[in-house]
Parts: C-alpha cells; sequence; structure tokens
C-alpha cells in the first residue's frame, strides 16, 4: 500500500498526552474525508492503544509511546502506537476480552474494543522490549441497503 501521507511523534506516558494523542491522529485522518462515525472509531482506537501503554507498559514509570499515522492510497489509515515497556508475555491471552494483568478495576476490554472499531489490528510484542499495535481503519467502504415494504 502506497503512503499519500505521514505523520510520527513522540509523547511521555502520562495520562494528560491520551487526549492529545487521540485529537492529533483525527486531526490528520480529516483528510480522508472520513464521516463522524469513522472518526469516532479511530479516536476510541488510539485512546485504548494509548491508555494501554499508559497503565500496562510502563506501569509505574514514565516513558515514551511513539505514534505514527499514514494514510495510505487505499483511503485508509494506517496507526502504529508503539512503546519500549515491559512488553506482552502472552498476546493471544491478552487479546481475550476481560483478560487483564494488573486485576482490580480494569476491564481487560482494550484489543476488544480496538478490534470492534478497526478494520485490522496487529499487535507484536517482545518481553522486556516493548509493544506494537498496528491498526487499518478503511474510511469511506460504506454501501446502502435499499429496504422495499
Amino acid at each position: 500500500m502506497q503512503v499519500k501521507n505521514k505523520f510520527s511523534m513522540k509523547l511521555m506516558s502520562c495520562s494528560a498526552n491520551e487526549g492529545f494523542a487521540r485529537a492529533c491522529v483525527s486531526a490528520f485522518a480529516a483528510q480522508l474525508d472520513p464521516t463522524i462515525d469513522e472518526i469516532s472509531d479511530i479516536k476510541t482506537a488510539v485512546s485504548e492503544a494509548v491508555t494501554n501503554c499508559i497503565v500496562h507498559a510502563y506501569r509505574d514509570a514514565i516513558g515514551i509511546i511513539y505514534i505514527t499515522a499514514e494514510l495510505l492510497e487505499s483511503n485508509s489509515i494506517r496507526i502504529k502506537i508503539k512503546d519500549k515497556g515491559c512488553g506482552i508475555e502472552n498476546i493471544e491471552k491478552a487479546m481475550e476480552p476481560l483478560y487483564t494483568s494488573l486485576g482490580g478495576e480494569r476491564a481487560g476490554l482494550g484489543f476488544a474494543v480496538m478490534q470492534s472499531f478497526m478494520d485490522n489490528v496487529k499487535v507484536t510484542s517482545q518481553k522486556g522490549k516493548g509493544t506494537t499495535v498496528t491498526m487499518i481503519k478503511n474510511i469511506g467502504c460504506r454501501f446502502r441497503v435499499n429496504v422495499r415494504g
């Protein structure tokens, strides 16, 4: 897939930056003329991925979150959110709905939410080295259903 435009940014893993990351990525995606629902989907998925970095990757420390967004010729956006935190020991288990490594009040739905709002989600991780979440959202893949009664 050919890249038409791209941006990258680095943020500290503090909760104040979650909304900023969400706003930046969705503003960049606006070039594809998405619907309000598509923008909302992107915001939600980015929010979940960044929150995972803050809560899980760096736990009680501050680290760097790396975000890259690319607009593709296919009228899609590819978003990569990467950390250099603790990594995920078992990605398959971590992606199960309701699973959380921290317990307590965490719902364990972050990856499930990302998968439900994006068209493709891929997670790679290495224990002790970090995690990368790559998400793709196809914009404008709308269809009409005509119901005749």
